[in-house]
């Protein structure tokens, strides 16, 4: 799509406009949000876009959308996918006793203490990769605690939990009970073990960087939503 419009506004009731036309979702629903500085954030991309639109240059706007489109209709499905990283999270995976495990329980026990203090919850850690089964008291009370969040909450967790591999992470993000920085750290302990072990392939730093931009985006629209 060109760009066909010069003046963007935010409206009264938090919605985008251009021209005085209101934006709407890919399905036509207003895309109206109840948080100022995320309106603003929202606007800003359509500000910045030159002569054609580029979705992927515009993270806030599509987490707004799927907030509006495919996650308020149906939160308790959206959150339930979510909940299930929760059966394999990334903290509960260990290397054998060692360096790499050492910095591994460095970055990862003190959140799931958190978890565990705040939810009430246990945890099966392990040794390799070899799937284990979590209690499913503690499956039940993740999902819960997912679910409960708000379209607003869930549309950054997705992301968020999606690129660290870990639900703990996210919801300790989101929960206020880690940096986003150190959460994205913890995230890629054995990812940097590797690379200060064998040097880092240009590859995979291209990748990283993409997946670290994505990340950002979540973030920045959760804090946008907290202002």
């Amino acid at each position: 799509m060109k760009r066909f419009w010069r003046e963007v506004a935010v409206t009264a009731e938090g919605g985008i406009a251009l021209d005085g036309r209101p934006v709407r979702t890919p399905g036509r629903l207003p895309l109206v949000v109840p948080f100022a500085a995320l309106a603003e954030g929202i606007a800003d991309e359509w500000r910045a876009v030159g002569e054609d639109v580029d979705p992927r240059a515009m993270p806030l706007t599509g987490l707004a959308n799927a907030a509006i489109e495919r996650i308020a209709p149906e939160p308790h499905a959206f959150g339930g996918g979510i909940a299930v990283y929760g059966g394999s999270d990334l903290l509960c995976y260990r290397a054998g006793p060692g360096p790499l495990a050492d910095l591994q329980a460095a970055a990862w026990d003190p959140v799931l203490d958190w978890a565990r203090a705040r939810h009430g919850v246990a945890f099966v850690v392990t040794d390799g990769v070899m799937p284990v089964e979590q209690p499913p008291r503690t499956l039940a009370r993740l999902r819960e605690v997912t679910v409960a969040l708000s379209p607003w909450h869930m549309a950054p967790l997705s992301p968020i939990v999606a690129l660290t591999g870990s639900l703990l992470l996210g919801l300790a993000v989101i929960e206020r009970a880690i940096d986003a920085d150190a959460a994205w750290a913890a995230a890629h302990v054995d990812e940097d073990w590797q690379i200060a072990q064998w040097g880092e392939d240009a590859l995979a730093a291209g990748t990283r960087a993409a997946r670290a931009a994505d990340y950002g985006a979540a973030v920045r629209f959760l804090s946008l939503i907290r202002s």
